[in-house]
């Protein structure tokens, strides 16, 4: 199939009638690396902006380099706003699209520059239709020459205060001056399933962020332990995964009943060996939940060093008890550069309320920080821990998508 020939055609949520005089056309992110799965990636990134655009007026149309949409006025910003929330776009266009002919190419330039403000400009032409008469350097050229004569302007190859940008291709000619850098990344979903180990701290929600951007779909499991963590601990949580969720659509958070290990823990197990402990007992009840949920990898929020759990040597002694691939997209972070991802997400000022989870009650004065294995092995021989795995994994509670967002205003 011709690259450039429009594989489908949808319109969705289109009142007949309606005037759809607008046109915005995206470029893809990473999609144009992956030549035998492009047209896979293309379909889940439609799916994925089709989920997004949800209850808005819009026209789709996409090739294998290029996706646009086609709007109104009245949806035109709001449209925008959401594409910025998907991963897989590198940039987003507004755009004005004509024939490949001179004329029109020529009158439509003219009739852009004239509503913008301005004083020096240059043009960049790219002609991916070879068919089309003048090459990209003689084009930009000549159009140049037509700005000039109706414009009181001057030309600056090197700090133009506006770049004409004309896109000749196999489906048309269009002329921007403006670009939205995108999320850029993989379309969410590409890559497979994992779960995030998320908590109501700052790393955990920028893990699964990351996550996302690289094509992971996600599913969340949350610890608590009441009555020793409060009701506003687990809304915390869920709102953290709301705002998550704005880059994904489909997030659910499973909340796991770990009351009575943490207790079992903390009175059969010695004082600094507690952290080691609960963390190992939390690798095998997400590894096992989530082969139940058909999820490929376990994501976290671990970042090296940052606390006595998360050294190189106790990393080695938890995750002993899995199998299963960790992933840490924020593990070779410090936490300044994670604050300043939570900030850009969203996720800083609920992340810093000041509601305990069950990783931050009963810990020790002073927690292990290179624990042996063999001492761990012994320790969890003190207490009955696959009776009350099975139990937490049994009686999961379960928040979906629609559930989630309705924590927006819990706090």
């Amino acid at each position: 199939m011709n690259k450039h020939r429009f594989i489908e055609k949808t319109t969705f949520q289109y009142k007949r009638g309606a005037i759809m005089d607008k046109l915005i056309f995206i470029k893809y992110g990473e999609l144009s690396t992956k030549k035998d799965n492009r047209k896979m990636f293309i379909k889940i990134l439609l799916k994925n902006i089709k989920n997004k655009l949800e209850g808005l007026f819009y026209e789709i149309e996409y090739t294998t380099s290029r996706m646009y949409i086609k709007t109104n006025a009245h949806n035109l910003k709001e449209i925008i706003n959401r594409l910025t929330e998907v991963f897989g776009i590198h940039s987003i266009v507004i755009c004005d699209r004509v024939n490949n002919n001179k004329k029109e190419i020529e009158n439509k330039v003219i009739e852009v520059v004239k509503d913008l403000q301005f004083n020096t400009f240059k043009v960049e032409t790219k002609r991916s239709n070879k068919s089309f008469p003048m090459t990209s350097l003689e084009f930009s050229k000549y159009i140049g020459g037509v700005v000039l004569k109706n414009v009181d302007c001057s030309v600056d190859v090197h700090n133009p205060d506006i770049i004409i940008n004309i896109e000749i291709r196999t489906e048309g000619t269009f002329i921007y001056t403006q670009e939205i850098n995108g999320l850029g990344g993989y379309p969410v979903g590409v890559q497979g399933k994992g779960m995030l180990m998320l908590s109501g701290g700052i790393d955990s929600p920028v893990a699964g962020y990351l996550a996302l951007k690289r094509g992971v779909d996600l599913e969340c499991l949350y610890f608590e332990s009441p009555p020793h963590t409060s009701l506003e601990a687990k809304n915390k949580v869920i709102k953290l995964a709301s705002i998550v969720n704005k880059y994904s659509g489909n997030l659910k958070v499973h909340v796991v009943p770990f009351t009575s290990i943490q207790e079992a823990i903390y009175k059969n197990v010695p004082d600094t060996y507690i952290i080691t402990i609960m963390r190992r007992m939390m690798y095998r009840i997400t590894e096992r939940f989530s082969k139940k949920r058909n999820c490929k990898v376990i994501v976290n929020g671990e970042s090296i060093g940052q606390v006595a759990s998360q050294t190189l040597t106790s990393m080695v002694v938890i995750n002993n008890v899995t199998n299963m691939p960790v992933i840490r997209p924020v593990a070779c972070l410090d936490k300044l550069e994670i604050i300043d991802l939570s900030l850009k997400i969203g996720t800083y000022e609920t992340s810093i309320l000041p509601f305990e989870d069950c990783c931050t009650i009963f810990v020790p004065r002073h927690p292990v920080i290179n624990p042996e294995l063999d001492k761990c092995i012994e320790y969890e021989k003190l207490f009955d821990y696959e009776a009350l795995i099975n139990d937490c994994i049994n009686n999961i509670e379960t928040i979906n998508n629609l559930e989630i967002n309705n924590y927006n205003d819990l706090l």
